[in-house]
C-alpha cells in the first residue's frame, strides 16, 4: 500500500508535555505509524516547561507568520524526534502564549486567553506545513485545542494547494472539555462571521470549538467503541449527544494502545525487581519496597490496593470518599498518588493520619512511584464515573495487578469480569455509579483474594496474558486515514 503523508497535531505529547492519556496517545502513536511505513509529523506547543536542552530542540530556520485576524503574530518552530524513533517532532514557540507555568491553567484557574492561544497554534500548525513544504494526506487532531484545524482546512485554506486532498480526523479524548470561549473568538478565528451559526461554531451566543471540528472533519473518532457509543446518549454526551448522534456515519472507537516498551514488568526499570507471568517471585519484591515507600507494614498476607489518579469528579474520587470508611473496616492496604481538587487532596491525607498502618498517600504525580504502584499492588482500583479509554487498568493487566473498575468507556471494553464458574476474566466490575456498588465490588475483590486464591491467581495469569499493542491500533487508524482519504478525493470528484 501507498506511504501516507500523516500530521498528527497535540497539545501535549510524552515525554515533553503531559497532563492526562491524550499525551501518552501523542506519543506513541506516531511512532507505531512509523514502523508501518507512513511518513509522520507530530506538531505541538513548546510550553516553558519542554526543557530545550534534555530533549535536543534545534531551532527551524527562519520565523513563522500567522495570521490572526486583523494582524499577524510571528513565532519561532523548534525541532527533535521522539526519543526512540526518527519522527520528527515540531514545537511552535511563542512566549506570550506558551511562556507560561502550566499548559492550560494555574491552579485550576483556566487562562483567559485559551482561545487565542489554541486558534494561533492551530493555524500556526497550517503555516508550518507550507513552511515545510509538507502535504498531508491527513491531519489528525486530538480534543478541543486543535479543533479549529478542520475548520480552517474547509475554509481559509480551502483553496491552498498544500492542502488540495487533505483529510482531517478528530479524535475525542474526553468530551467534557469542549473549547467554550465568547463570540469574540471569530474575530480570531477569521472565518467569516456566516459560520457563527447553530450548524457549525455557535453554542448558545458562544463559540464552541470542539462541535466545529465535529461538524467538520472528515471522521471523528472516540478513543474505545464503548465510548463511542456512551457519547450518542444524555449521561455521557454533556450536551452534543444528538449533534454526535447525527454524525454517527462518520464515528469511530479506537481503542488506544500501550506502550509496552515502558508499561511491562519485564523490562521496568524503574520498579525493584522484574518479573513476568511465569515468574512472579519479583513481585513479591515490588509489594515489599512498595509497602515500604508508604511507610504500611510489610505484609504480604495482606492485599495492596493501589490507584493512581487525578483527584478529579470524573474519576469517581466522590464515591472513594464515601465508601473509603467501609473498605478501611477490611484488612487492607491502600496507596494512592494523585493530585487535584484541593478537598480531596486534604480528604484522603486525613484519612491517611487517621489510618496510617492501612492507607498510604502521596499527592502529586511521580513517574516512578506510578510504576511502583502497578507493580507492587494486588488490585488496582477506578471507580470512574466515565472513562473515555484509561490506560492505567491496561498497565495493571500487564502487571498482574487486577483492576477494579466501574464498566464505562475503555474500561469496560478492555476488563473481563470474574466469573468463578470457569475461572475466567481479568478483573472485577460495577455498573452503578454509587460507593454501595463500588464498595460491594472491592470486597468482592479482596474476598477473592483471601478465599478463592486459586482462582484469583488465574485471574492473574490471565490478566498478564493480555495484549493491547499500539500495533494494532495503528494499523486501524492507517485503515481510517485511508477510508477519509477515498471520502475527500469522492467529494472533490462531485464538485
Amino acid at each position: 500500500m501507498d506511504k501516507l503523508n500523516i500530521l498528527i497535531v497535540a497539545s501535549e505529547v510524552v515525554p515533553f508535555a503531559k497532563s492526562g492519556g491524550l499525551a501518552d496517545v501523542a506519543g506513541a502513536l506516531p511512532k507505531a505509524l512509523r514502523a508501518l511505513g507512513h511518513d509522520v509529523r507530530v506538531v505541538m506547543p513548546r510550553y516553558y516547561i519542554v526543557d530545550k536542552q534534555k530533549y535536543g530542540l534545534k531551532p527551524v530556520e527562519g520565523s513563522l507568520g500567522v495570521p490572526m485576524g486583523s494582524s499577524e503574530v510571528w513565532g519561532a518552530v523548534l525541532e527533535t524526534v521522539l526519543p526512540g524513533s526518527d519522527v520528527p517532532v515540531y514545537f511552535i514557540e511563542h512566549e506570550g502564549f506558551f511562556g507560561r507555568k502550566g499548559l492550560y491553567d494555574e491552579e485550576g484557574k483556566g487562562y483567559e486567553d485559551n482561545d487565542k492561544r489554541f486558534i494561533f497554534f492551530s493555524k500556526a500548525v497550517m503555516q508550518l506545513a507550507k513552511k515545510l513544504h509538507f502535504r498531508p494526506d491527513v491531519i489528525h487532531v486530538n480534543d478541543w485545542h486543535t479543533a479549529a484545524i478542520p475548520v480552517l482546512l474547509n475554509t481559509t485554506y480551502a483553496f491552498d494547494r498544500n492542502f488540495a486532498h487533505t483529510g482531517s480526523l478528530l479524535s475525542i479524548h474526553n468530551l467534557e472539555h469542549q473549547g467554550r470561549f465568547p463570540k469574540s473568538a471569530m474575530d480570531t478565528l477569521a472565518i467569516g462571521w456566516e459560520h457563527f451559526n447553530a450548524g457549525e461554531l455557535e453554542e448558545y451566543g458562544d463559540v464552541n470549538l470542539l462541535k466545529g471540528g465535529i461538524v467538520h472533519a472528515d471522521a471523528i473518532n472516540a478513543v474505545s467503541k464503548k465510548y463511542a457509543q456512551e457519547i450518542r446518549t444524555k449521561e455521557f454526551g454533556w450536551g452534543f449527544e444528538e449533534l454526535i448522534a447525527q454524525r454517527a456515519y462518520k464515528l469511530h472507537g479506537i481503542l488506544n494502545g500501550v506502550d509496552y516498551e515502558e508499561w511491562s514488568p519485564a523490562v521496568d526499570r524503574l520498579i525493584a525487581r522484574k518479573f513476568d507471568a511465569n515468574d512472579l517471585s519479583g513481585k513479591a519484591v515490588c509489594k515489599t519496597q512498595l509497602q515500604q515507600k508508604f511507610n504500611l507494614p510489610a505484609r504480604s498476607d495482606v492485599p495492596v490496593i493501589g490507584l493512581v489518579s487525578r483527584l478529579a469528579e470524573q474519576k469517581g474520587i466522590r464515591l472513594l470518599a464515601e465508601a473509603i470508611w467501609e473498605i478501611l473496616e477490611m484488612d487492607v492496604q491502600i496507596v494512592l498518588l494523585g493530585a487535584g481538587e484541593k478537598w480531596a487532596e486534604h480528604f484522603f491525607s486525613d484519612v491517611a493520619s487517621k489510618y496510617p498502618e492501612k492507607f498510604g498517600v502521596y499527592i502529586g504525580y511521580q513517574n516512578e512511584l506510578a510504576h511502583q504502584i502497578e507493580a507492587g499492588s494486588d488490585l488496582f482500583l477506578m471507580p470512574s464515573l466515565f472513562e473515555p479509554c484509561g490506560l492505567n487498568q491496561i498497565y495493571s493487566l500487564r502487571y498482574g495487578t487486577l483492576p477494579i473498575v466501574r464498566a464505562t468507556g475503555g474500561l469496560d471494553d478492555t476488563i473481563e469480569n470474574y466469573c468463578a464458574k470457569d475461572k475466567s476474566g481479568t478483573g472485577f466490575k460495577f455498573y452503578d455509579a454509587t460507593a454501595q456498588a463500588l464498595t460491594t465490588t472491592v470486597k468482592w475483590a479482596v474476598h477473592t483474594w483471601y478465599e478463592e486464591r486459586e482462582d484469583f491467581d488465574q485471574l492473574r495469569n490471565n490478566a498478564m496474558r493480555q495484549r493491547f499493542d499500539w500495533k494494532v491500533a495503528a494499523s486501524e487508524y492507517v485503515s481510517l486515514y485511508r477510508s477519509i482519504i477515498r471520502g475527500r478525493r469522492k467529494k472533490e470528484e462531485q464538485i
